[in-house]
């Protein structure tokens, strides 16, 4: 996926620097149809913006910190027949909640707020009971639901996320 990363801090007199300006490291496949590439990880609010440890250097499943945020660009390749099992299996192997008898094999849901931005490609975003339709340019706001991403297009889709920890909520 190759994704730029800047990030920028501060040196020992306070002065604004650039930390690291690169090629982001922490890039994942764990299945044919899906790359990650984690960008920044915060465990408190408020953040801390202090030191210079690179957050994004660590080993972490879809959900973010207790009362923290996870900021990742997940690339979704069209799926294919096998797909949406790998998906299932990866979902379960990183922490996400997932649902018996759910509507797509890819259904979880993670006890955060999440802001999602379509940067290229198209891509179907289903939740229980409806679907839509998704664009370059197009945002959500997903609050703690359940919900699945399936590209059914024949290009790759890019969407930047950003989860911060919320407090679940109450199952139906």
């Amino acid at each position: 996926m190759g994704i730029r990363r800047v990030v920028a801090g501060h040196d020992e007199n306070g002065k604004a620097i650039i930390l690291s300006d690169g090629d982001a490291a922490n890039v994942h496949q764990p299945t044919s149809t899906i790359e990650s590439t984690l960008l920044w990880v915060t465990d408190s609010a408020p953040a801390s913006n202090s030191g210079t440890t690179d957050t994004a250097d660590q080993e972490i499943g879809i959900p973010p910190p207790p009362n923290g945020s996870i900021f990742r660009i997940v690339e979704f390749a069209p799926e294919g027949k096998d797909g949406a099992n790998e998906e299932l299996e990866y979902l379960a192997s990183v922490g996400a909640e997932q649902h018996e008898g759910a509507r797509h094999p890819g259904m979880h849901k993670t006890h955060s707020i999440d802001y999602a931005i379509i940067m290229s490609g198209e891509v179907d975003m289903f939740v229980d009971e409806d679907e839509v339709h998704l664009k370059a340019g197009d945002v959500v706001v997903q609050r703690g639901n359940s919900h699945a991403w399936v590209n059914r297009g024949t290009e790759p889709c890019r969407i930047a996320f950003i989860l911060i920890d919320a407090v679940p909520v109450a199952d139906a």
